[in-house]
């Protein structure tokens, strides 16, 4: 029998499709603005360019590879069998762990702390079901490798963020002149920002677009082959008109410098004549009252006097024990505590002045819009789940009557999702991306695209291969390992604020087990 058939079951359905958008706002607001701050920190993207971007790519990436995840979150977690006979009970709990989870998510979004929504909405899932049946029917398998890969996801991303920072640092971000380095290595950076996130694209894709038929090798023969095109095309036209732009831009400012140069120099022997003019000015025109005798003895008179007060200040100056001398001696000695404080505390935080070179920044900013695009895509595909996975619970239980839920993820449902991460990024997203972009440490452009493709790479691999991982803890471990890559001193990165979200990462866990509880004991006596 049809569960839709049976009495007081669709209030669940609405209340459900209601917090499950409610939830997929608040990732859109904590989760999503991780893939978008990098960009907005490093002066890449304005907000209204990176919403507009987060938008499209997030609800892109929810449609198309966004089904793979679900099914670990609706399934994954417990035996969902063991509900069998209690449906209800069940669309019950998934209600409990999207009110759970939404909850915590808004808390962590108003301290501007990016926190884990998959941890979010596993601890939430696990929490309804301990109030049910206790711990009985846990995959502690499952369980484990996922709390494995909230430690593993920072560092793996961490380390490939690195490793993209100094090779970009090293090839030519470092040089004197990093132009020419730069537009040689421009075609490799492309081509691997385009292989990797379309392998995992292309590697057992959605079914909507039949890519799941296609073979490995075919995968990587089209990922490979359109490298290769891409590449052949940043160097045929993209480095040409690069360079040409880059080259015209600077002949032009410096053409306009040496204009101002001449201008100047014109006006300085102009005034020159005119002053060499008026001293030449005869002196009959002061003759017929003494006017000019009396002008060049009053003159005299005042250097006199000025030579005489500059003198006697000389050597009071000397005298006194607040000389310049003195003055001299303590900024000496002053420098002297500086450079040894700097020993001893460490040198000033190095962040706030970080630069690119101009040239770098003209490199290095298209290929962070390019690796930003295809991070929102990545977490659209891998944390859309969160917010709707419940919710697809929910749905096959009411369409299909059974607790098994062996169908696919509607694509509709996966669309609702996106829409509602994007209405969240919008509205409240701008918090968090202060976080990620401005506070943990200065990013700019060449570190920026190391962090995004880093963490874009670690999130894309284990949505393909359905391992629910956090992108908030792929962004921020790359996040603070490029800082500290890029200037070991004290203050480079804000370990105080790191520590802070690590505890928040911590307790994670355990708020949302607590909430959905909580809500389950209340709203069991409903059923």
């Amino acid at each position: 029998m049809a569960i839709a058939a049976i009495e007081g079951v669709i209030w669940m359905i609405v209340v459900g499709f209601i917090i499950a958008f409610i939830l997929s706002f608040a990732l859109g607001a904590n989760d999503a603005a991780n893939s978008l701050g990098t960009s907005v920190g490093a002066k890449v993207l304005t907000l209204a360019q990176a919403f507009a971007i987060g938008c499209f790519f997030e609800t892109l990436g929810a449609v198309l590879v966004g089904s793979k995840v679900s099914d670990t979150i609706r399934k994954g977690i417990f035996d969902v069998d063991m509900y069998d006979g209690n449906e209800k009970l069940l669309m019950v709990g998934q209600i409990s762990a999207l009110t759970a989870c939404a909850i915590w998510l808004f808390i962590a979004t108003a301290l501007k702390l990016p926190v884990s929504a998959t941890h979010s909405i596993v601890g939430a899932t696990v929490g309804y079901h301990l109030v049910v049946f206790g711990g009985k029917g846990i995959k502690i398998s499952e369980i484990v490798s996922i709390v494995v890969s909230w430690f593993i996801s920072p560092a793996l991303s961490g380390i490939i963020s690195v490793v993209t920072f100094l090779i970009l640092r090293y090839s030519f971000v470092n040089k004197d002149e990093p132009l020419e380095p730069g537009l040689r290595t421009l075609p490799f950076w492309y081509a691997l920002v385009f292989l990797v996130n379309s392998f995992s694209i292309f590697y057992e894709g959605p079914a909507l677009l039949h890519l799941d038929e296609l073979p490995i090798w075919g995968s990587l023969i089209i990922c490979f082959g359109g490298g290769l095109i891409v590449a052949l095309f940043i160097w045929f036209v993209v480095v040409p008109y690069l360079r040409k732009n880059i080259n015209e831009k600077e002949e032009l400012v410096e053409n306009e410098e040496k204009l101002e140069s001449e201008e100047e120099s014109q006006s300085i022997f102009k005034n020159g004549q005119e002053n060499s003019n008026y001293n030449s000015i005869d002196k009959t025109e002061f003759a017929s009252d003494g006017q000019y005798d009396k002008l060049h003895e009053s003159s005299k008179e005042v250097e006199d006097k000025s030579y005489e007060l500059t003198s006697s200040q000389e050597t009071e100056d000397k005298s006194a024990p607040n000389s310049k001398n003195t003055t001299g001696c303590l900024h000496v000695a002053e420098k002297g505590l500086l450079d040894l404080s700097d020993k001893i505390i460490g040198p000033p935080p190095s962040g706030p002045v970080a630069k690119d070179h101009p040239h770098v920044v003209k490199l290095c900013s298209p290929l962070q819009i390019l690796s930003a695009m295809f991070s929102a895509f990545a977490h659209g595909g891998n944390d859309v789940s969160n917010g709707i996975g419940p919710l697809v619970a929910l749905w096959m239980i009411f369409t299909t009557g059974e607790v098994a839920q062996e169908e696919e993820t509607p694509l509709w449902i996966l669309f609702y999702g996106g829409v509602g991460i994007s209405v969240g990024l919008c509205l409240l997203g701008k918090r968090v991306i202060e976080t990620i972009g401005e506070d943990l440490t200065t990013l700019t452009p060449s570190s920026g695209f190391s962090v995004e493709l880093g963490a874009a790479t670690t999130v894309l691999v284990a949505s393909n291969l359905g391992i629910p991982i956090s992108t908030t803890h792929c962004k921020v471990g790359s996040v603070v390992a490029v800082g500290w890559a890029r200037d070991r001193r004290a203050g480079a990165v804000n370990w105080k604020l790191f520590g802070n979200i690590i505890l928040s990462w911590v307790v994670t866990l355990p708020c949302t087990i607590g909430l959905s509880a909580g809500v389950m004991a209340l709203l069991r006596m409903t059923v």
